[in-house]
């Protein structure tokens, strides 16, 4: 599918966006396989240490499963996103990162942002406030570039200390670095250490602003869900159990501590809200309509994960007749 943009067509990429969350590695490889025969372009994956609630229920470390997806397909993979930070330090995310580009073939992006604390908090320190978190990140992605060089790296900064550290084991070219941005001051740095932007929403302004930042080719990709279901009453039941959280608003889903917590935030929100928010069901029509925004908006690639169990289903669907659809 191209859209339009300022005159200039872009071509915009289809990929499937790996829950860690919600399906066990095994669930995941699996999903990866079906993703690349449906004819899906590349691959997102979340990483998390926890679950957003306890319905969900999984969350494997996202460096093994990212080894396994090298094996066992050819599609690129970015994650969406790592927080290099708090729980890992990023000298260390930059050795995990520079494995992965050498075992996909470079193949391989890193999609980072400032992080939740239902993920960071669980070694005990304390959780930072929006903007130091904001500043956390670019001095991390700084040591992870200058890492990447292949250099030996000594850091003394306000956050991070790294000491005569060399990376060994490196792709021929760095991976790209997409910073996820929630807000003004947040997407000020994606502009300054990112060479993309991630985002969740379909926020065509957004995705312009950094444009006028980075270069009109600087490239924007967004991810969204869908709960394909024999009926869309099924789905819905699917969405709303496990995804309730989605619908927790503001700055909440980076400050709450613990899948129980967000738990009691989701209970505030309704089915009819969820309903109003994801396409469930099987019509294939309401499928292809929820790109539109996110393709209108101007994102070079546009990824999509299932809620629910029927992903087998939701990705022979979408390989006879979404992304056949989409493409036409």
């Amino acid at each position: 599918m191209t859209v339009t943009e300022r005159g200039n067509p872009r071509d915009v990429r289809f990929g499937y966006f790996l829950s860690c969350e919600e399906y066990s590695p095994q669930q995941l490889v699996e999903q990866a396989v079906l993703a690349e025969q449906a004819g899906f372009q590349a691959l997102w994956i979340s990483d998390h240490y926890h679950p957003w609630n306890d319905e969900q229920g999984q969350s494997p470390f996202v460096w093994s499963v990212i080894g396994a997806l090298s094996q066992a397909c050819s599609l690129p993979v970015m994650t969406a996103v790592t927080c290099p930070t708090v729980r890992i330090h990023p000298a260390v995310v930059a050795q995990a990162a520079a494995t992965s580009a050498v075992m996909l073939g470079g193949r391989f992006v890193l999609g980072v942002g400032s992080g939740e604390a239902l993920n960071e908090h669980i070694l005990g320190g304390p959780w930072p406030h929006a903007e130091r978190r904001l500043e956390m990140l670019e001095e991390a992605v700084g040591i992870i570039r200058r890492l990447w060089t292949g250099e030996v790296v000594s850091h003394h900064g306000s956050h991070y200390q790294v000491d005569t550290a060399r990376l060994y084991t490196l792709p021929e070219e760095p991976p790209q670095i997409f910073v996820s941005a929630f807000g003004p001051k947040a997407l000020d740095v994606a502009v300054r250490i990112g060479d993309g932007l991630v985002t969740t929403m379909p926020d065509g302004d957004q995705v312009r602003k950094f444009r006028e930042g980075k270069g009109a080719d600087a490239p924007a990709v967004a991810g969204f869900k869908v709960a394909y279901a024999p009926t869309a009453e099924e789905g819905l039941d699917h969405a709303h159990r496990l995804w309730a959280n989605s619908g927790v608003p503001g700055e909440l889903s980076q400050v709450l501590p613990s899948p129980q917590h967000f738990e009691q935030a989701s209970s505030l929100v309704t089915r009819e809200a969820t309903a109003e928010s994801v396409v469930c069901g099987k019509d294939p029509r309401q499928h292809v309509e929820a790109w539109k925004p996110f393709v209108e908006a101007g994102f070079d690639e546009v990824y999509v994960a299932n809620m629910g169990p029927h992903y087998r289903e939701m990705l022979a669907f979408y390989g006879d007749e979404v992304l056949p659809a989409l493409r036409a």
